[in-house]
């Protein structure tokens, strides 16, 4: 560690032939189990190589907190139980099935790091005996027997404890969106690029393989000349929309709100339902931007290798949740990649449920992305028109349909889990079997540790995603059209 200081994702086939395949100039969507940084984490990899343990500490020990601990097969005691009732009452919940599958990754949680009293005791219940907890994550960083760290708090501590990280020589996996703003994410980026730190961001559909067989079929020219993408979110309950529930426990005695503020612009009076739901400011948060457009921007880059926009204009507002937040319920977001002459559009609410995914429109066919990857074929299309004109090809009828089965997802019980299940920020599937998608992008990120390698969204496409975020929120904000200025690394208003 250098002396410098730091300023700072059962499948069912509908596909015809091989041979029909092989004529469109296609390959077969057989499962890809290869590791690199595009295809996502093979996880028979990490079970060959996990020898040296790592110790973790985790800041943030919130909802997410203890999703990515129970994710590294560190669960609550009460949680455990709860699932081990909810599956004795029902045949069809696996929740409980699936932890006890998670593969070892040979990791010891050695703190947990929050603000919040009553989250820091459920960290080290969760961890065991060798878990220390902490209020303070500098305390935690000191702690020279911490290998890496993962970040999960609200967004606007993102950056300053990331560079904390990089002084302290950990390792670091980050929730996203990765800055609260575009400066932040230009000094986090040199920052690491400077120092031997193995970071990863948290976009666990990174290990969605329908990701990679869509790349395939991109590259194969199936689709002819892409011109637009659009890409949706939709919600329709409370939980969806940050409304989460506050604790009865929290109150001025038992979190440390101050320490919570932290860099945030504005200072205000102990305030539960910003610390509780606090996505719903800016001054915390990165809006719908931040929290759901990058998820949709994110797989489309994995599989475009998009890049940041040249241009972004962003529209929406509080349509419906009139509860005092001042991030939009409502947003629109349109980018345009002048170089790559095509245009990548956003549209979310979090006051409906219909389900819609994600559309990359070519000049000979269509890919729909959602739960299942269907590609259909566009009735003007040249490259299929012979095809087209001799009943081979139906344009009603999908040539490809590669689908993740709905039997194993009874046990959701909001629109909003499914909204991540058919995302696939839930579960994907290797050899037959499914995985949790974070588990894999976890272990993704402890093999780059152990064995050396670049992790699937490291620090170029975090910045990518962050700076692209970051348009769209400056847009909306300024009701203007803004501008990437790749020279300066700046946003530029119109």
């Amino acid at each position: 560690m250098p002396e410098k200081k730091a300023n700072r994702r059962l499948v069912k086939s509908v596909i015809g032939r091989r041979d029909f395949l092989m004529g469109l100039g296609l390959t077969p969507l057989a499962a890809t189990n290869n590791h690199n940084i595009q295809e996502g984490f093979d996880i028979n990899v990490i079970k060959q190589k996990t020898s040296e343990k790592i110790r973790l500490g985790i800041i943030g020990f919130g909802f997410r907190g203890e999703q990515l601990a129970r994710s590294l097969k560190f669960a609550h005691p009460d949680w455990l139980e709860d699932q081990k009732k909810a599956a004795e009452k029902d045949h069809r919940n696996i929740t409980y099935a699936e932890y006890e599958k998670l593969d070892d990754l040979n990791v010891e949680l050695a703190g947990v790091c929050d603000v919040f009293d009553v989250r820091i005791g459920r960290g080290v219940e969760s961890g065991g005996k060798q878990t220390a907890g902490y209020k303070h994550y500098k305390e935690l960083l000191s702690d020279r027997n911490i290998d890496a760290v993962i970040i999960a708090t609200p967004d606007h501590w993102h950056a300053q404890m990331a560079m904390d990280a990089v002084d302290a020589g950990k390792h670091i996996y980050l929730e996203k969106c990765m800055t609260r703003t575009p400066e932040e994410a230009v000094l986090l980026r040199n920052v690491i690029k400077e120092h031997d730190i193995i970071f990863q961001l948290g976009h666990q559909g990174r290990q969605n393989d329908t990701h990679g067989k869509a790349r395939n079929l991109i590259e194969k020219g199936t689709l002819g000349k892409i011109s637009l993408i659009e890409t949706t979110t939709n919600r329709n309950n409370a939980f969806g929309a940050w409304v989460w529930p506050i604790h009865e426990e929290g109150n001025s005695n038992t979190i440390d709100w101050k320490l919570f503020e932290g860099p945030a612009e504005n200072k205000v009076a102990f305030n539960p339902e910003r610390f509780f739901r606090w996505r719903c400011w800016y001054d915390y948060g990165t809006g719908m931007s931040g929290d759901l457009l990058t998820h949709e921007y994110d797989a489309i880059n994995s599989i475009l290798n998009l890049g940041i926009p040249d241009s972004a204009i962003a529209s929406g507002g509080i349509y419906h949740y009139n509860d005092g937040r001042d991030v939009p319920d409502v947003f629109q977001a349109n980018y345009e990649y002048t170089r790559d002459t095509l245009s990548f559009l956003y549209s979310g609410t979090l006051a409906n449920g219909i389900p819609r995914g994600a559309l990359i429109m070519g000049s000979d066919a269509t890919l729909e992305l959602g739960k299942a990857l269907t590609v259909w074929a566009d009735s003007q299309s040249t490259k299929y028109k012979n095809r087209i004109e001799s009943g081979i090809i139906d344009p009603n009828k999908p040539i490809v349909n590669y689908n993740i089965d709905n039997l194993e997802l009874d046990a959701l019980t909001s629109a909003t889990s499914k909204y991540f299940a058919d995302r696939g920020l839930m579960y994907t599937y290797q050899d037959g079997r499914r995985y949790d998608t974070t588990h894999l992008h976890l272990a993704e990120w402890l093999n780059c540790i152990r064995n050396g390698g670049i992790p699937s969204c490291n620090i170029d496409q975090g910045f990518q995603e962050a700076i692209t975020a970051h348009m769209a929120t400056a847009s909306y904000r300024n009701d203007k059209k803004v501008f990437w200025d790749a020279d300066h690394e700046k946003i530029v208003l119109n």
